[in-house]
């Protein structure tokens, strides 16, 4: 007997200097399949999407790059490259501009969520799809897990920047990124030990508290978000862990107010739903966009 197992898709590791920056990027699938630009969000990386790619990328060509600041992308130090939502759009537009992607699917999560969006405002033509996995653009899915960072915001001291900085704290990202309404004999220890280890890398604190600051951008730039919605209605898939401490469920609803035909799924997990539940949203992926890009 003969028998072999189905070949996995190949990932390969790629670098695409955009500027001064020097993206790092996994890349699988099929050259000429349509697009998915996979972005991740605070405090992880692309390595995020590890277990979702070979899931896709037998239809999709499926690119996850690692945003200046995270990961293995080589950005300035700070001081020399300014952190903020607009600057990561800026970067990741010029990346998808130099590796020659014309359309493709956002699949946004977490800070990935705003800076996507950034990206389908300066081109709105090329999105074909968005995918939002606990990816926020409503004030309705904050909790009242945001209040040191919308006290920061109001009030940009250096007291109130230090009484954010427990967001970058291991036991924080383990215990409460990760770990927040998630079946931990699901939870493999890989994601938040990697994700521990880049953020206290040398500097790496404060880029992330620039961020935290600069996150009161993004909430201005819902309504142009959310007129972005309105104007182009992309078809959109929300897959939502419902147990987020960050993002609540009300926020995934709330894109129905704009996208009438926006389809909303809960998840009976966490923040970081691909940890315990890629197989459950790559299949909501796949028939969502087997039907909507007709892949």
């Amino acid at each position: 007997m003969n028998a072999s197992a189905p070949a996995l898709p190949i990932v390969q590791y790629r670098s695409q200097p955009v500027g001064d920056v020097d993206v790092f990027y996994r890349e699988a699938g099929p050259a000429d399949a349509p697009v998915i630009l996979l972005l991740h969000g605070f405090p992880t990386s692309g390595h995020m999407f590890r277990d979702l790619i070979p899931l896709l990328a037998d239809r999709y060509r499926v690119i996850a790059p690692d945003l200046p600041g995270y990961g293995q992308t080589k950005a300035p130090k700070r001081g020399d490259f300014d952190y903020t939502f607009d600057n990561l759009a800026k970067v990741i537009g010029g990346f998808v501009d130099a590796i020659g992607l014309t359309s493709y699917a956002l699949y946004i999560f977490d800070y990935g969520a705003p800076t996507g969006l950034r990206v389908a405002l300066a081109h709105p033509e090329r999105v074909t799809a968005i995918i939002t996995q606990n990816g926020n653009a409503y004030l309705d899915g904050f909790s009242p897990a945001w209040e040191s960072w919308q006290r920061y915001w109001r009030e940009p001291t250096q007291e109130n920047r230090e009484a954010t900085r427990d967001a970058l704290a291991p036991e924080t990202i383990r215990d409460i990124q990760y770990g927040t309404g998630t079946d931990l004999s699901r939870l493999s220890p890989d994601g938040y030990t990697l994700d521990i280890a880049y953020m206290s890398r040398p500097g790496a604190d404060e880029i992330q508290l620039d961020l935290v600051l600069d996150y009161r951008s993004n909430v201005a730039s819902y309504p142009a978000f959310q007129a972005y919605f309105r104007e182009h209605q992309p078809p959109l898939l929300a897959v939502w862990g419902k147990h987020d401490p960050f993002f609540i469920p009300p926020g995934a609803e709330a894109y129905k107010r704009d996208l009438p035909e926006a389809e909303v799924h809960f998840l009976d997990t966490g923040h970081f739903a691909l940890e315990t539940h890629a197989n459950e949203i790559a299949g909501y992926i796949r028939d969502f966009l087997g039907r909507k890009l007709k892949a």
